[in-house]
């Protein structure tokens, strides 16, 4: 089976994430997207996401990577979701290479132009339940 084009798009996305590009981070984000910045907070917007991103950036010292795991895309019509492993690389208070691995949900919409764009990133995936 084919690669989903999904995969690119977030591994693009994964990239810019690393190298602090949040122009280009945000070219990834639909207008009315939603980030889950951690359970209980979330950014809603272009504007509130990328200041969302650069605080991320901050909390890990500027030395934030993201990963792809496995991955699933379930697309109907021009609204995909994806589930993911994704894999969090970071550096420990004590200077310890660390990596966290979650269980992603995304949903994806298929713009007029044909380019995906996310509208609900959520790095936590189900376990935003067990704050709720």
């Amino acid at each position: 089976m084919a690669e989903h084009a999904l995969k690119a798009v977030i591994e693009a996305a994964d990239r810019a994430i690393g190298a602090e590009d949040f122009d280009a981070v945000m070219a990834f984000y639909a207008d009315d997207a939603v980030l889950i910045v951690r359970p209980g907070l979330e950014a809603r917007g272009l504007a509130q996401i990328r200041t969302a991103h650069e605080r991320i950036a901050a909390h890990f010292g500027h030395r934030l990577t993201v990963r792809q795991g496995r991955m699933t895309v379930l697309e109907a019509g021009n609204t995909a979701l994806v589930l993911m492993e994704s894999l969090i690389d970071s550096v420990a208070a004590g200077g310890a290479p660390q990596t966290e691995t979650r269980r992603a949900t995304y949903v994806f919409r298929r713009s007029a132009d044909g380019r995906w764009l996310c509208i609900i990133d959520n790095s936590y995936g189900t376990d935003l339940i067990e704050v709720a």
